[in-house]
């Protein structure tokens, strides 16, 4: 059976356990740390970061990205389509998302690691996940369709909605409240079946 690797509290695993879900495609979990399992890790994957997804065959796929084209390529319906200006609008939003996911984490780290923490690089990353939330805030509430472009989910839904979620938890002091077309996107994903069964409180690393 197809085993995913790493825990739902990061967005990019639990954007690929919703799609797993979604697609109705059986699969183990296995809830490795990048810190208590890295040994574990580094012999999967030798950057030692999830997701991971180690196919039946054996072979490891690792990025979000790289697992989703995959998991797309299965299915006769993708969440991501394969079509001209479609596809290109999807993945744009995507990837501000999954940018935004990234800044929250190395904000995570950031403070975790280094004591106390860099003043700068705190800033930066916080400017930069503010402006991002203004960006697809703008971009969500000039849309009236049930989700970002139109009555079907795609990985832009899933990505923002996980991104969102890991802000909220991560970093309570980042202010939403400019954000209500977001905090309703993310509030009807939540609601959903995938969304509610691959979920794990954030439980970030321990301050050294």
């Amino acid at each position: 059976m197809t085993i995913l690797i790493g825990q739902y509290d990061s967005p990019f695993v639990r954007r690929v356990g919703i799609a797993l879900r979604l697609y109705e495609m059986p699969f183990e979990h296995r809830p490795w740390s990048v810190f208590a399992d890295a040994e574990k890790m580094s012999a999967i994957n030798p950057l030692g970061r999830v997701p991971v997804l180690v196919l039946e065959t054996g072979f490891a796929l690792t990025d979000s990205h790289a697992i989703l084209d995959y998991l797309d390529s299965l299915v006769a319906q993708p969440l991501c389509p394969r079509t001209e200006p479609q596809r290109h609008q999807v993945m744009k939003v995507t990837a501000l998302a999954t940018g935004l996911a990234d800044k929250a984490v190395g904000l995570v780290y950031e403070r975790a690691m280094h004591q106390p923490p860099s003043a700068l690089w705190e800033t930066r990353c916080t400017n930069q996940i503010t402006a991002v939330l203004r960006s697809l805030e703008a971009d969500r509430a000039g849309r009236n369709s049930p989700w970002w472009f139109g009555a079907q989910m795609t990985h832009a839904d899933i990505a923002v909605a996980c991104a969102l979620r890991f802000v909220v938890q991560a970093h309570p002091a980042i202010d939403l409240s400019a954000c209500p077309a977001l905090k309703a996107h993310s509030a009807a994903c939540e609601g959903l079946a995938a969304f509610r069964q691959i979920d794990q409180p954030f439980n970030g690393p321990a301050p050294r």
